[in-house]
């Protein structure tokens, strides 16, 4: 709808004028109803009739004067105070409209009638219903689109259309539309898909000098880290959302986890007993995130946590940087340029029992401290808006029901006053089998300080069970009323109700050339080379572009959905050119000089590899796209073809291997056939960052964000334990020096 179209001034902030009409008319009829009742009896006696007809009209005028004073509604005045906005309209608000807001739903059960007639007030009267406050929040999950391959045009209809049933509503709340953009903005065609975070970790360059024995002796891991590209992703991912119309993104995940060495955990628990567990948590570093077997481990940039809180700078890219003099645990986003983020999944849900997914982490309270809340700490002093609570446990207690951390600590102890989201139906899971007490599992959760329920279909029991609850005394309104001025906090900061709509001039900014640049640098940066020749005087990279012949191999060579992995336009990834991006082949062909002649075969035999006549080869395999418990891994091999197409090339021509994963994997049986091996991570749509440090354009500079196994029967390990023996240790990574052509 056009700016001031259909709408005008009822005193000072602009109303809807249906809203204008229909609130005088209801003034007006209460107040003939009063006059006729009052005044009736003096109108039955003639002689005063002439006197009453002047101060009838007099009244009249005065209510209308009055009216006009009363309509001046303060929060839609975006002069007041974010915090005085908030008050105003909360208690304006009906239960219903307030649960409204709590509610969180998928857009395939969504329609802006929904939005109207489940998010909605009481009834005013009988002249008057069916006008509520508005819709709380959407969302897309995986997958979850207008239509595939829909262009940004078509997602900001979509968003449009939704967010026009919330404001056709009595308050005209707006709502505001959540979605996993967690390596750019990843559900949707033709947008520019980032590395996966563990290749983001990997290009924070680290210094690594052994240490003199194991027994740390409380002194700082030895390590020296450098500025990330955090912000700058965060940023390009942000104009990217908007492009769509989306206003509220799922990241980052700042996931750390398992145990500490043990002479670290008992320093620190030395320190937490002095000093308490908010300042010991400022003061500790250590290692984290320390189990590949877990299936979101790529989500995670590192197992060294200083690494995941120098990565929170993805906060500030996303929002905007916070002012001079912010205090931490507010929420803010500066712009209609910037989105809403979220710091996930709090808390410890990289610690669980052998990397099983949504698990219990066991660890005692100065472990949980020191290990996965110190990047929380850096999320609130970058002004996060929202924080997503984890499907895990801790020791046995399920994170959604857990008010202890959630309410008391969160909250109370680190003064965070944005909104708390749970996961996708988490609240059903407090229960096993999840669902089989959906009543006591809203209870839970909504009394251990979860504001918003991410449902996400079955929104009308939602509905009916917390009303319930709160007129039952279950839940106390103040319960409510906390988790509801909240949201609307967040929505009053990121000026959500000033720029509810779409802006359609942003839709260029989808896969944008500078953004894609920006991956491709990532890309290159993020490459961690593990092995260069057989033996150190002869390398093997970078490679001739001006070789006569080039066999390029593989599963992974010539397939965009593997290159990008999971969360990649569907839930769990896909397979093929499943978006707009460069494969690895595409950008060997680009790289190399017009005379070189690049042959690819997928999985060759050994007589054509052999009777080739390639200078050289290229053999790009790994894991195929996983997402959440469907990754979760005992073994961590890669499947076949993989190894067997491998141990064919590199055991007939010299060959380099780009191993495509979201983790480390079992390589060394493999190893010694290599004449060199590059981790390319999860590399996302450019892949001609791989080729650009291939062929010597740029040197190699990534370093390992994880322990590299040889084993995974030394799983879990960490950098520190006593029977730390890896193949790679973290911060492991050997460089090349740019070629000249």
């Amino acid at each position: 709808m056009a700016a001031g179209g259909g709408r005008r001034h009822c005193s000072g902030v602009v109303e809807s004028a249906e809203d204008c009409f229909t609130g005088f008319l209801i003034v007006l009829l209460e107040w003939y109803a009063q006059v006729r009742r009052r005044l009736l009896p003096l109108l039955r006696r003639q002689r005063m009739a002439l006197l009453a007809a002047p101060v009838i009209a007099a009244v009249l005028l005065l209510t209308w004067a009055a009216y006009g004073d009363a309509q001046y509604v303060l929060y839609k005045d975006a002069t007041k105070p974010v915090e005085a906005r908030v008050s105003d309209l909360l208690a304006r608000m009906t239960l219903a409209e307030k649960i409204g807001q709590m509610t969180q739903i998928e857009r395939q059960v969504a329609s802006p009638q929904v939005l109207k007639d489940y998010f909605i007030g009481e009834q005013l009267n009988a002249l008057y219903s069916g006008h509520g406050g508005g819709g709380g929040s959407l969302l897309s999950g995986g997958g979850s689109v207008p239509r595939k391959q829909a262009t940004a045009a078509e997602w900001m209809s979509m968003v449009s259309d939704f967010q026009k049933g919330s404001l056709s509503t009595r308050l005209g709340i707006p709502m505001i539309y959540g979605i996993d953009a967690v390596h750019g903005h990843n559900n949707v065609y033709g947008a520019t898909i980032f590395p996966h975070n563990v290749a983001l970790g990997a290009t924070r360059q680290t210094q690594q000098t052994k240490p003199a024995d194991q027994d740390l002796h409380c002194k700082q891991l030895p390590f020296s880290l450098i500025e990330s590209s955090g912000f700058r992703i965060g940023a390009a991912t942000a104009l990217e959302v908007r492009a769509t119309g989306i206003q509220y993104a799922f990241a980052p995940c700042i996931a750390v986890g398992h145990q500490p060495p043990p002479q670290l955990l008992a320093c620190f628990n030395r320190i937490a007993a002095w000093i308490g567990d908010l300042m010991a948590l400022t003061l500790i570093n250590k290692q984290v995130c320390r189990d590949p077997r877990w299936g979101r481990c790529y989500e995670s940039y590192s197992e060294d946590h200083r690494i995941v809180q120098a990565m929170t700078e993805l906060i500030p890219g996303l929002q905007g940087d916070v002012p001079a003099n912010f205090t931490s645990g507010m929420p803010y986003v500066a712009s209609k340029n910037n989105v809403a983020a979220c710091a996930k999944h709090f808390v410890g849900d990289g610690g669980t029992q052998n990397g099983v997914n949504e698990d219990n982490t066991i660890i005692d309270r100065p472990g949980l401290m020191s290990i996965h809340m110190p990047a929380y700490l850096n999320a609130l002093q970058k002004g996060v808006s929202t924080v997503m609570i984890s499907y895990s446990s801790w020791n046995g207690i399920k994170m959604h029901a857990n008010h202890d951390l959630v309410t008391r600590f969160l909250k109370d102890r680190l003064n965070f006053k944005g909104f708390t989201i749970s996961d996708w139906e988490g609240i059903d899971r407090i229960t096993t089998p999840a669902g089989s007490n959906y009543s006591y599992s809203v209870q839970a959760g909504v009394l251990a300080g979860i504001d918003m329920i991410m449902v996400p279909n079955n929104y009308q029991s939602f509905i009916s069970i917390l009303t319930s609850h709160v007129n039952n005394g279950i839940i106390p309104m103040s319960r409510i009323d906390d988790a509801v001025t909240r949201i609307l906090r967040v929505k009053f900061t990121m000026g959500l109700f000033e720029n509810p709509m779409p802006d359609s001039s942003m839709a260029d900014q989808l896969g944008k050339k500078e953004h894609r640049d920006l991956a491709r640098e990532a890309v290159r940066k993020s490459l961690v080379l593990l092995k260069n020749g057989k033996t150190s005087d002869r390398p093997m990279l970078p490679l001739s572009k001006k070789a006569a012949k080039i066999l390029v191999a593989g599963s992974h060579a010539d397939n965009l959905g593997y290159q990008c992995g999971g969360w990649t336009i569907e839930w769990q990834g896909d397979t093929g050119r499943i978006t707009v991006g460069t494969t690895i082949l595409d950008a060997v062909k680009a790289a190399v000089d017009p005379s070189t002649t690049v042959v690819f075969a997928e999985n060759p035999d050994a007589n054509f590899v052999k009777n080739g006549g390639f200078s050289y080869a290229i053999v790009v395999v790994g894991e195929h796209p996983y997402t959440e418990t469907k990754g979760d891994s005992m073994n961590l091999t890669i499947p076949e073809p993989g190894p067997s197409t491998v141990t064919t090339v590199c055991g007939a021509v010299q060959c380099a291997t780009v191993l495509i994963s979201g983790r480390p994997v079992v390589v060394q049986p493999f190893l010694g056939a290599m004449d060199a091996l590059v981790a390319a991570w999860l590399p996302g749509t450019e892949g001609q960052g791989v080729t650009d440090v291939l062929f010597g354009d740029y040197g190699f500079t990534g370093k390992l964000p994880r322990t590299w196994f040889k084993s995974v029967d030394q799983l879990p390990m960490n950098y520190g334990d006593a029977h730390y023996d890896p193949l790679f240790p973290l911060g492991f990574g050997l460089t090349t020096q740019p070629r000249t052509y």
